[in-house]
This record gives structure tokens, sequence and C-alpha cells, in this order.
């Protein structure tokens, strides 16, 4: 309500100023026709008597032409040329309603009229111009890297104050653009907000500015994609800072602030939290997190530092990322209790150990084996893997007593066609059936790609890109459901406290993204065209790729759950008896290196046979 007050003033301010230009042009009009000399009283007096028509007239058409509406900091050509229609449209309709009401006009002077569209023309633009230089000439002034923030809210507020405080010299912040109509006229510690980005490009000839820091961070994909236009047609340098789900901590500062990413124009509506139940889940206990060095483990430890006191054990295989983020951890979270171990989920001994050491109330099981293509001519290892792995991981918890286990699954265990998403199907199977004899609640936590992860899709198109191309795009209709990391790991948080035993989750995942426009969209935010800087090929699907994900099985029933992000797969029951045998079967052959394992798949999940058949012939 302040703020709609606040620019109710500011534009009546203007309005006022208009008011009053025009009876002074009226008169002077008069004044400039009797050249400069005394006027006729006859005459005197019917510019008396007219002056009320002249003000209502000429008032109602510049409030109808939205004269009131420019903003005279950036008063240029389209502005001044609304005036001259304004003045010129008011001025006829002035003569043409005098001309009914006062005799014909037998007192007026018909060169009256010019006049006063010359002179009222010359006030109204003239201050407004008057202004514009004052204004111009009163911020080159000032030094420091000449900066525009983008977004006029707590935000940008807050990115301010770090500005001016902690650089007061080396940043010289011009105005605020806002798109809020209600924000435009307003100061933010005396600076203004002055109209839309859309006038970037004027205000970048005009006050030649260095750097647009965009501060919007709940934009959502449009929006983003709209700001990021508007700063690259400028030719600017543009920075932003992280999305909402980023700045958990409630403070923006300048070091927040960094490169346009492809999430920022995939963006996605904050999450929103019950951190309260997450911590009372979670805190003081010991958590166990396998796979702690890949992405989604990463970002789990990462998640589960900020938020409780949880003893973290960071479990991986790859020596190099379980001591990065074991650094990392030990860096941004010195008063946190964490414990890095390294082995594999597939060594019994190893990972007996782990459980006898610290009894995890909690487990993530991150650990997986995901590249498609370059493992479905490893079938040994990755049946070991996804499906071993997890087999002796969730055995060892339910042997514990854990409180809880979550799964890490994927969209490609939905009807899969590759090795990888059919292992991954067998372990929600195996999770499931083991639920049902065990005190460890058993939940599993589904959902698609996610940007940015080691080795998938746009790390790789950035490297093709800053290689000068091509973009290597397997198939022209090819989909993928994204979500950021972020997003998915505390996704994954909620879904750990709030899960029922034995249930699958699956992530809401937003519409599935043209893997071509997001390819195109990378090519754009690196400056280039797709299609002429940088060309876009196509290669054909590789072995075990679909053209489309889904999320769930056609048997399956999605239903709501509490979260509005978060939906439950009722899925088909497999007889534990069954799995087991079938478990059986598997560790049989990997113990002998019988690598035909398919068919031990295939009793488990019927579907994956006929559907990697299908696939086979696309991709051939």
């Amino acid at each position: 309500m302040i703020r709609a007050l606040t620019t109710l003033l500011y534009r009546w301010r203007i309005v006022l100023h208009d008011l009053l230009a025009i009876p002074a042009a009226w008169l002077l009009a008069y004044w400039l026709r009797y050249n400069l000399e005394v006027i006729p009283d006859i005459f005197l007096t019917s510019a008396i008597y007219a002056l009320p028509v002249v003000i209502t007239v000429q008032i109602v058409v510049n409030l109808f032409m939205g004269v009131h509406r420019g903003e005279w900091r950036f008063v240029s050509l389209p502005d001044l040329s609304l005036i001259v229609r304004s003045v010129s449209i008011g001025t006829a309709a002035v003569a043409l309603t005098l001309f009914l009401v006062a005799d014909r006009l037998t007192y007026v002077p018909r060169s009256v009229f010019i006049l006063y569209a010359l002179v009222l023309l010359t006030i109204m633009a003239g201050s407004r111009l008057l202004y514009r230089l004052y204004k111009d000439r009163h911020f080159s002034t000032r030094s420091g890297r000449k900066v525009v923030i983008f977004g006029a809210g707590a935000a940008g507020e807050q990115l301010l104050r770090d500005l001016t405080r902690n650089h007061p010299n080396r940043y010289n912040i011009v105005a605020f653009l806002d798109d809020d109509p209600h924000k435009i006229g307003r100061q933010i510690h005396r600076i203004p907000v002055v109209a839309s980005p859309d006038v970037l490009q004027d205000l970048i000839y005009r006050w030649d500015i260095d750097l647009v820091l965009i501060a919007v961070p709940s934009a959502n994909e449009d929006q983003m994609q709209r700001l990021v236009g508007i700063c690259e047609a400028s030719g600017v340098e543009f920075r932003t800072l992280p999305g909402a789900h980023e700045l958990v901590s409630g403070r923006v500062r300048l070091s927040d602030l960094r490169e346009v990413r492809i999430d920022d124009l995939l963006g996605r509506d904050p999450v929103k939290l019950d951190w309260h139940r997450i911590k009372h889940s979670l805190c003081d206990k010991t958590v166990l997190v396998t796979g702690a060095g890949g992405s989604i483990g990463s970002e789990l430890c990462r998640q589960l530092a900020s938020v409780c006191s949880a003893h973290l054990v960071l479990f991986d295989q790859s020596e190099y990322n379980l001591y990065r983020i074991q650094e990392e951890m030990s860096e941004r979270f010195p008063d946190s209790k964490i414990t890095a171990v390294l082995g594999d989920i597939c060594d019994s001994a190893a990972t007996l150990n782990v459980f006898q050491r610290f009894t995890p109330a909690a487990v993530f099981h991150a650990a997986a084996y995901k590249h498609v293509p370059l493992l479905e001519g490893q079938v040994r290892e990755v049946v070991k893997n996804n499906a071993m792995g997890t087999k002796n991981i969730a055995d060892l918890a339910h042997k514990f007593g854990a409180e809880k286990f979550v799964l890490i699954s994927t969209d490609k265990a939905v009807n899969p066609s590759s090795l990888m998403g059919a292992c991954k199907r067998v372990a929600e199977i195996y999770c499931q059936q083991l639920a049902s004899q065990s005190q460890t609640k058993f939940i599993t936590v589904r959902f698609g790609n996610v940007l940015g992860s080691a080795g998938s899709v746009v790390p790789k198109f950035q490297k093709q890109i800053k290689k000068g191309g091509p973009v290597t795009v397997t198939h022209p209709e090819m989909t993928r459901y994204f979500m950021t990391i972020t997003e998915a790991t505390q996704l994954i948080l909620e879904a750990s406290a709030m899960g029922e035993d034995g249930r699958i989750y699956v992530l809401e995942m937003g519409q599935p993204v043209l893997i071509s426009e997001l390819a195109e969209k990378l090519v754009r935010l690196s400056g280039m065209e797709p299609h002429e800087d940088i060309k876009i090929v196509y290669t054909g699907l590789r072995k075990g790729e679909k053209l489309h994900e889904e999320l769930f099985h056609t048997d399956e029933s999605l239903s709501d759950t509490e979260y509005e992000k978060i939906q439950l797969a009722a899925t088909r029951f497999v007889e534990p008896d069954k799995v087991n045998a079938v478990f059986d079967q598997i560790q049989i052959k990997l113990d002998t290196f019988d690598e035909s394992l398919s068919h031990c798949l295939e009793e488990l999940v019927p579907e994956y046979s006929s559907i990697a058949k299908v696939t086979k012939q696309l991709s051939a």
C-alpha cells in the first residue's frame, strides 16, 4: 500500500507540473501574439475565460496518451514524440471545443493555438531534457565502475549495502531497474528505482554502464531468459546471484555473484522445506553417505552439515573425490564432525567394519555407476555395484538397526532400456521387499537428470563450446527431465523425513527439456549463435538410451503427498522369496564370472527385455 502511494505521489508530481504548464503556455501564447506588449482587455478576458476549457481538455489528452508515465531520468526520442503527439492532439481538441462554446473563436486569435502548442511543447519537453542532463552530469562525476542492479527487492538492497560498505570506490551504483511498476520512483539508500530492465540499452548509451548485476534469485526460467537476453543484446558484462534455493544463509554478498549458468535459464521455483522436521529426524545422529564424493552424495553432505549437527560418515571408493569433499567440508563446516572412509560398497568386510564402528542411524545410499552407454558393455560390474552393492548396504542397515535407509534411484529405472536402469529397478525391488521384514524404514527417492553433475550433458556441451564446437546431440527429439543438484538433495532430505517404509517417492521434475534446445541455450549463454558460430550435430541414439525418459511405470499409480513437489508411486509388489532367489542366482554368476546376468534381471524386471530390444533397433 505504501509503495503504491509512493508511486502515485511520484506520478502526480509530474501531472501537476504539466497541469501548471498549460495555463502558463496559454497566456504566454497571447503575450507573444501581441509582441510581448500589453494584451488588449477583451482578448485577455477571453483568454482567462477559456482557461478552464484549455486546462481540462489538454490534461485529459495528456493522461489518455500516458505522458505522465514517462521516466524523466531516461527521456528520449520516443518520449519526446509522445509529447509532440499529445500537445498536437490537445491543441486541436482545445480549438474545436472553444469553437463550439466560445462564439466561434471570435476573441481567440488563430495564431494563439500555434504559439500555445510551441510554448507548451517547449516547457514540457525542455524541463524533462534539463532534468535528464542534470542527472547525467550528477552520475558522471562519481568514480568507479558504473553498475545497474536488476531487481529492487530484498536481494538487490542487500547487494547494494555490501557494495557500498565494502567497495565504495570500486563500484558506482547508478540505478535499480525493476519490472514492478509500484517500485519505480522509489529510492533504495538514495539510489533510484528508475524503470524496467527494458531501458538498459538507453541507459548504457547515456551513462556508459560497465556492469549489470542481476539480483532476482526468485526469477523463473522465462524471467531469467528475458533478463539475460536484455544484457546480451546490450553487450554489457553481467553477473547474477544464485537462485533462492541456494541462498539459504539469508545474506547476499558481492562474493555470491557469478556468471549466469544454464540452471538459471532452466529456473525452477524455490524449494520450501520443513527444515524443523529434517533437523529433528537427523540431528545429533550418525549419518552414513555412500558415494559421498559424487555429485549427489557431496551435495547431501553439504546440506546435512548446514542444517544439523549430525556426525557425517563419508564413504567412497574414489580417493580423489573423497579427499576433495573432506577438505571442502572441513573448511566450510569446521565445527561439524566429519569422518572420511575409503572403501567399496561391494566389499562386505569393509562395509561391515563401517557399520560396526559407527552404527549409523540413517544411511543415504548414493553410490552407483550411472553412465548409460559406457555401462552397456560392463554387465558384471554394473550388476555387482548397482544391484549387489545396494543389497550389501541395505542388509547391513537392517542388521544394525538403522532408523532409515534412503536409496537414491533414477527415472531410468522406469521401463528400463539400459543395464544401468534395470539394475536400479532391481535395487528398488530389493529395498521394498526388505522393508516388509525389517524395523528399518526403507525409502526410495526417484528423480531425473541433475544439471551439472559429473559427466552429465551440460559439462560436456560446455567443453565442446569452449573448443569451438561442434556440439553433439544424439537426437533432435530427445528430451530429459532436469533439476538442480541443490534442489534434488533438498527434496531427498524432505522425502527422508516424511517418507513411509517401503515407499518409492518421485520428485516433481517439471516439464521435460528438449536436449537440442538445451544445447542452443548453452551456446547463446556463451555469447554465440547456434548453427552459425557453433554447429550442432546429431549423432544418433547410443546403446541403452531412450528418446524420452519416464518418472513412473504405467502400472504405477501416482498419488500426492503432504509436500507438493514429492509424489508417491504405488509399485507392484514382488514376493520376497522370488527376490532372494534371483539375488542368489546373481551372486553365483558374479562368483563364477558368468556375464549372462540379463536373465536374472528380466525375472524381476520383465519389461527390461522388450524395451531394450526396441531401443537397440532405434539406435542401430
